[in-house]
């Protein structure tokens, strides 16, 4: 498992480094520009949550709040971070913090694919997964996206399963360049 990570991380930016320099990226993902993104979750039920959802399920209401940020170190390479909150919604169970660190890339300017570690950290317990997300860049205008995806999370410890409790979504990011 550890090789399959490790090769998905080189390709994601052995591409990017190969790529960027003629990559023509559009104004938004120009080297020294910053994203600031806010994603909905379909189907995601890992418990870092860095977007926003809201759940409802035999009476019992979840939700999550969050962002990411990021700055395009090449252009077409962003490295981000993500920052959430979630609960539950169970009776004595305190919510969630959630955290996110990873690198994105716009592979033609247009469809970013994203490689990161996440994690919630509360009620004794701290699960970790790694994220493969991929899917395309709808830009509106010329410093707003909306970007719809798909997205698979890899469970890296015990709490989040050990690899054998696997998180599959779709995801619409919505996301503002700076």
């Amino acid at each position: 498992m550890k090789k399959v990570l490790l090769l998905a991380a080189f390709a994601v930016f052995g591409l990017s480094t190969s790529v960027a320099q003629d990559s023509g990226a559009n104004g938004a993902t120009a080297a020294g520009s910053y994203v600031i993104e806010i994603n909905t979750g379909f189907g995601e039920s890992s418990t870092s949550n860095t977007g926003f959802s809201l759940r409802s399920i035999d009476g019992n209401t979840s939700w999550s709040a969050g962002g990411e940020a990021g700055y395009f170190l090449l252009d077409d390479l962003a490295v981000k971070l993500g920052l959430g909150y979630g609960d539950s919604g169970v009776d004595g169970v305190d919510g969630m913090f959630n955290w996110k660190v990873g690198g994105k890339y716009y592979v033609a300017g247009q469809f970013p694919v994203a490689v990161d570690v996440n994690g919630a950290s509360g009620n004794d317990v701290s699960p970790m997964w790694v994220g493969l997300q991929g899917g395309y860049a709808w830009f509106v205008a010329d410093n707003v996206s909306i970007e719809p995806g798909i997205r698979y999370g890899i469970g890296m410890n015990e709490d989040a399963g050990d690899g054998d409790f696997n998180v599959f979504s779709l995801n619409i990011g919505f996301n503002l360049y700076l």
